[in-house]
Formats: structure tokens, C-alpha cells, sequence
């Protein structure tokens, strides 16, 4: 486990991400993860900490409004942002870590936030478990 450093285009908002070297990514089909490109680096609230940038960062919500969708006001990038699959955590954006090639492993898994988001949230929590 490492801190790996990320953030948004202009800068503005910084943020470190504790991960294994092996990871697994969601890649989610649902309207706004498809339009972004955003994938999927889910991480607890105690590896995840935020360097610099709340100030700049805008909310956003729609559907359930679970989901915390924290764009920079500036630049307009979503780098992370509190999901609905895990409100007490973070998913970070993959591509928007400063070196996101920087891992041993990345398994990237598809996700169905477009057609059955229940059913794949809970085989994504059962792996975890597993």
C-alpha cells in the first residue's frame, strides 16, 4: 500500500489516495460515468485524504442524490467524488492520478449502472467481501 497523489486539470484541487499496488477499477455504463470516462477507484474514508481544494470544489446530484458528484469550479473535472455504491468512502477517477500506469496490476471490471445498478452494486460488495 501506497499514497499516490492525484487531483484536477488545473490544480486547484489535490487529494492523496491510499492503494495496493494490484487494483480492480470499475468502468460503469450509467449516463454520467459513460460521458466523463470515469473510472472507478474505490477507496474507504480512511484512505483518502484531501490536500488542498475544498473551497473550489462544486456539488452535484441527481437521481437518488446519494451520490456526491464534486466537480472543480475552475477546470470543471470530477477527479473524485462520494458514490452511492459507498457514501462513508471515495471513488477516485483512475485517470486522474498524477501517474495512473503506476500499478503492478489494474483489472478493469465492467459495471451496470445503466440497467441493473442494484444488481451490480451487490456483486460488487460480495467480491469485497469474498
Amino acid at each position: 500500500m501506497r499514497w499516490r497523489g492525484g487531483g484536477c486539470h488545473c490544480g486547484a484541487v489535490r487529494y492523496e489516495v491510499l492503494t495496493p499496488d494490484e487494483i480492480e477499477v470499475e468502468d460503469c455504463n450509467c449516463s454520467i460515468c459513460r460521458m466523463t470516462g470515469f473510472l472507478h477507484l474505490v477507496a474507504p474514508a480512511n484512505r483518502f485524504r484531501l490536500i488542498r481544494g475544498a473551497d473550489r470544489l462544486t456539488r452535484y446530484a441527481f437521481g437518488s442524490r446519494t451520490a456526491q458528484h464534486l466537480f472543480c469550479s475552475i477546470c470543471g473535472v470530477k477527479s473524485y467524488y462520494v458514490p452511492r455504491s459507498n457514501p462513508d468512502g471515495f471513488s477516485v477517477n483512475l485517470r486522474c492520478l498524477d501517474d495512473p500506469d503506476d500499478f503492478a496490476d489494474i483489472r478493469i471490471v465492467k459495471f451496470d449502472g445503466r440497467g441493473d445498478w442494484e444488481a451490480s452494486a451487490a456483486l460488487i460488495a460480495h467480491k469485497s467481501r469474498s
